[in-house]
């Protein structure tokens, strides 16, 4: 009779644990909401400072991808590991609107290396279709797969060097509030299809995303996504 009292107790002990409410459905999303409003905030306090991209760089870009820092706890440095996303002009080469943003992951060693465990933002400029449409299926290694160089910065800034007119991308950095160009070389930047079901829907990819514009822009990325419209609203190739 004790041990049926004890085992009964133990079981009324128990139960709280293991029959507890389920965590509300949008909870998984949470940190991709996070990623989406902190690179809106990123991109924003970073156009707002003339000095920082160039217009003439930005009105040329064909995308830009923006990896926000630590600062809400939307991105991780941690074996050098980022996650961000990418939003591009609309239409055939690119040519059109912004559209929706996709989630992106940023991986490889040197990022660790050259950050060395600060809170860092990342923005990179597209600067060309092909860089673009490399970015929509599959990972690509920056500075093998995609040629990749440190931006310049500043409104007077001389874009149009050797290294820069032969980049697809452009590299930039923010840390304690100091912004500067930076090399990403031996990184590779990849589509997070699972971020993107996360935000979208089970069938979301990059490509449909960014290339056929089968989605809207979320509530959390319409901030990024009309900041970049209102600096840049047609693309000057």
């Amino acid at each position: 009779m004790k041990l049926t009292k004890y085992l009964a107790a133990g079981l009324l002990l128990m139960a709280p644990a293991t029959f507890a409410a389920p965590a509300p459905a949008g909870d998984k999303d949470k940190d991709e909401i996070n990623r989406l409003e902190n690179a809106g905030t990123v991109m924003e306090e970073i156009l707002n400072v003339p000095d920082d991209i160039p217009q003439d760089l930005l009105d040329k870009a064909r995308c830009v991808v923006v990896l926000p820092s630590v600062l809400k706890a939307a991105f991780v440095v941690g074996g050098s590991y980022g996650r961000g996303t990418m939003v591009c002009r609309t239409g055939e080469h690119f040519r059109g609107p912004w559209g929706a943003p996709a989630m992106y992951a940023l991986e490889g060693g040197s990022v660790g290396l050259q950050i060395g465990g600060e809170a860092t933002d990342f923005v990179i400029l597209v600067m060309n279709d092909r860089g673009a449409s490399s970015l929509l299926k599959s990972k690509v290694k920056l500075g093998a797969d995609a040629a990749v160089a440190a931006g310049p910065k500043g409104r007077d800034a001389q874009a149009d060097t050797d290294a820069f007119m032969r980049a697809e991308m452009l590299s930039y950095s923010r840390s304690r509030g100091v912004f500067a160009g930076i090399s990403l070389e031996g990184t590779t930047l990849r589509p997070d299809e699972n971020a993107n079901r996360k935000v979208y829907g089970k069938d979301a990819t990059a490509s449909a995303i960014i290339a056929e514009s089968k989605y809207d822009a979320p509530a959390a990325g319409r901030k990024l996504v009309s900041r970049l419209q209102k600096a840049s609203p047609t693309l000057k190739a």
